[in-house]
């Protein structure tokens, strides 16, 4: 069963007194103690960034480990990967990370990763890398759409509410037919897939909600029912 969890926001690096996202991807793998590897490529592996996710999930009932391509810990990137039941990619740059996933081979392991069952998992560029097309401010202050992994159909925006330009621009591409219809999600809001299809889309906060983008003579935005995990 291949399963992928997109954030549009929140988690550890978001919310870290909030873990009722990141609590819920570890229990989705239904292992006593999970083996959980984060990716911070597109972060440049930033200290803080790997530190925070240790903070959190050293707390858990799990494994931590990490994979720099800056400062590597193994040459078995491959078999270092497949070995872990969850695989957590960090936000940042989305381009940097494609180009750097590419150039390592970490897109053909990762594809390995998902068709052999390990969940997937991430946030704003760890969201965006599984789809077909996302909308990035990789390339500075303009939003621009960008071809991603292709694991999952369509296109994807994190930070749906989050930031400003988010949204009209999104409305934007899709509407002028540069970008395939997708799917959105608010800070603190989860899409959870199994294979293409969407199993349950979940929340952190009780107002964050996840959408559907199409286009047919105008913009049409269906709200994705939520189940927010905290008591209302």
């Amino acid at each position: 069963m291949r399963q992928i969890i997109a954030l549009g926001g929140g988690g550890f690096s978001m919310e870290p007194d909030n873990p009722l996202l990141d609590t819920y991807i570890l229990q989705q793998s239904n292992k006593l103690k999970p083996k959980v590897c984060f990716l911070p490529t597109a972060s440049g592996d930033a200290d803080g960034y790997i530190s925070n996710f240790y903070r959190f999930f050293e707390l858990q009932n799990c494994e931590p480990s990490h994979l720099s391509l800056f400062r590597q810990c193994t040459r078995d990137l491959e078999g270092f990967l497949l070995e872990k039941d969850i695989i957590y990619v960090g936000g940042g740059n989305t381009k940097n990370l494609l180009v750097l996933w590419e150039e390592w081979g970490i897109d053909v392991i990762l594809r390995k990763a998902w068709d052999a069952g390990i969940i997937l998992a991430g946030i704003s560029a760890g969201s965006i890398c599984w789809f077909e097309e996302g909308l990035t401010d990789s390339y500075g202050d303009e939003l621009e759409l960008i071809k991603a992994l292709g694991f999952l159909k369509g296109s994807n925006s994190p930070h749906y509410d989050g930031e400003a330009d988010r949204r009209p621009a999104f409305h934007r591409l899709i509407e002028t037919g540069k970008m395939q219809p997708g799917i959105a999600a608010d800070d603190g809001a989860a899409v959870h897939f199994i294979e293409q299809d969407i199993h349950k889309v979940i929340s952190s906060r009780p107002n964050a909600k996840a959408y559907k983008v199409s286009f047919d003579g105008k913009i049409i935005e269906s709200e994705l029912e939520t189940k927010y995990l905290g008591t209302n």
